[in-house]
């Protein structure tokens, strides 16, 4: 049986080699490209084709969801699977949005790893114990408000909830830990996104979209 083709994601070296060193140590996969930001994932899993994807989320340049969303549009039957620190609402249901099968937290064990992977493969959607609680908690619960900001990624809410309390953009970025050009880039995204021409337009929807209460 052909081993399964596995791409990593993740702006950590150590983190990568880790995960490298892990499915080396077990049977049936093979690590055919590795990036550390959202933009490279994308190229490297266009041009090798893997079966599966293990995304990080928070990364420089676009993030894991955004890069979620791209694989599946550009790529087909490719699994992506989420391994992340971060186990907050909008990021775990931001990836299902995007098309990830899977949400594991970093720190799950070997055995968890590995189950996970195959069954993304397999077809079946799996998480972590406490993101599959809230997961079906979640579809249990009334309907949700409509979210004012469908098409914002993560980060582009963070900056525009940022830029709607007033903060300048050299803070904004020193807040997120991001250059200034790239903060730059997101507002330019923002205002094309919202359908605004300037930042006062921008704070304006996203006061009333309920951002900036910070």
């Amino acid at each position: 049986m052909d081993p399964i083709r596995v791409v990593l994601v993740d702006d950590h070296p150590v983190v990568l080699g880790g995960l490298r060193a892990l499915l080396a140590s077990l049977p049936g996969f093979e690590v055919v490209g590795e990036a550390m930001d959202g933009e490279a994932g994308v190229r490297e899993v266009v041009l090798t084709r893997p079966d599966v994807v293990l995304m990080d989320i928070r990364m420089p340049g676009i993030d894991g969801l955004e890069a979620t969303r791209r694989i599946r549009e550009a790529v087909s039957g490719v699994a992506v699977l989420v391994l992340t620190m971060f186990d907050d609402d909008d990021t775990v249901f931001g990836a299902m949005r995007a098309g990830a099968q899977g949400y594991l937290l970093k720190g799950a064990a070997q055995d968890e790893i590995d189950r996970a992977i195959r069954a993304v493969v397999a077809g079946e959607a799996i998480f972590s114990p406490g993101v599959a609680q809230r997961v079906l908690g979640y579809f249990a619960a009334p309907p949700p408000v409509a979210d004012p900001f469908p098409g914002l990624t993560v980060r582009e809410r963070e900056v525009l909830d940022l830029v709607a309390s007033g903060v300048r953009n050299q803070q904004i970025a020193e807040r997120l830990f991001l250059s200034p050009k790239t903060v730059a880039n997101h507002i330019s995204s923002i205002f094309v996104k919202l359908e605004v021409a300037d930042r006062s337009a921008a704070i304006v929807r996203a006061r009333q979209g309920g951002l900036g209460g910070s």
